[in-house]
């Protein structure tokens, strides 16, 4: 099992519908199912070393990865401010309504984690995740990581070449923590797709999703943590917190903080690495398959 299928479930919206591409590893009709969704500049692909690590441990297993809105194979919106989480959201939804999962898991990557908190923290919503990884976020983001991210996002670049692209993602991908050579490049090349005008490649995503992302204020920031504690205090499924121990975005203050309220959820750091952990080395995917796969 080399490769993912790949899917696409339609998603309404106040312009027409758009349609979300995922990729899905293992047995479409697997009773289990972990639905991986990736940070806000990534595509669903990030999750195949883990897709194929858990699926050859489990035969009954369905691995789907989505690419949210935006990003990857999935339709740009026509309206920009649509990039939101409650979009991301609502379009899940729509996700493991066409699933009809028995059993659902979670991992979420940064902006994936924050969707799976907010859909784990609505106990009304028809779904109910048996087990949330939150790979490098929590309640509170830092406003130095946001403003970080703010200088990359959305810009306009082209790439002569594949390696020219890989080189230039390793530079603002530094938190990333050590992969080889071979392992960037995996994650770089659906990273990066053929430019519409003249030769070369462009990074895979819409540019607008940085328009809403650049609205948002310290102040804002600060005001949407009350919102994002109740939700997690509301969660029930077992939670594992991921966080590289040099993160910028989930400091060791918040991810202590997340051990004792809510699900009290079990931290797990990875030494070198800051935000986010990729989930490629052998010691991240052992940690998430023990959890989501393991008897505990």
């Amino acid at each position: 099992m080399s490769e993912p299928t790949l899917n696409y479930v339609s998603c309404p919206d106040s312009q027409g519908g758009h349609r979300m591409a995922y990729w899905q590893w293992g047995r479409p009709d697997a009773s289990h199912t972990v639905v991986c969704v990736h940070g806000l500049s990534r595509q669903g692909r990030d999750f195949d070393v883990l897709a194929q690590a858990l699926c050859a441990r489990s035969g009954d297993l369905s691995v789907v990865c989505p690419d949210v809105v935006g990003r990857g194979r999935s339709d740009w919106l026509r309206e920009p401010d649509a990039y939101q989480l409650p979009t991301y959201g609502a379009d899940m939804l729509v996700l493991l309504a066409q699933l009809k999962p028995t059993t659902l898991d979670w991992v979420g990557t940064s902006m994936g984690g924050l969707i799976g908190l907010g859909l784990a923290g609505q106990p009304e919503l028809p779904l109910k995740i048996r087990k949330l990884v939150l790979n490098d976020v929590g309640p509170v983001l830092e406003w130095r990581a946001l403003q970080r991210i703010g200088t990359y996002l959305g810009a306009p670049v082209r790439f002569e070449s594949l390696e020219q692209g890989a080189d230039a993602l390793r530079l603002i991908s530094a938190g990333f923590g050590p992969h080889t050579r071979e392992q960037w490049l995996a994650l770089t090349r659906p990273m990066l797709q053929p430019a519409s005008e003249g030769a070369g490649y462009r990074l895979h995503y819409d540019p607008a999703i940085a328009l809403p992302f650049r609205s948002v204020t310290e102040q804002t920031a600060a005001q949407g943590e009350a919102t994002l504690w109740r939700l997690y205090d509301a969660i029930t499924a077992d939670t594992l917190l991921l966080r590289g121990t040099e993160s910028d975005l989930l400091t060791a203050e918040t991810a202590l903080a997340m051990t004792r309220r809510g699900p009290k959820a079990r931290l797990v750091e990875f030494a070198g690495v800051g935000h986010a952990p990729t989930l490629v080395a052998d010691e991240q995917v052992q940690v998430v398959a023990d959890f989501l796969l393991g008897d505990g």
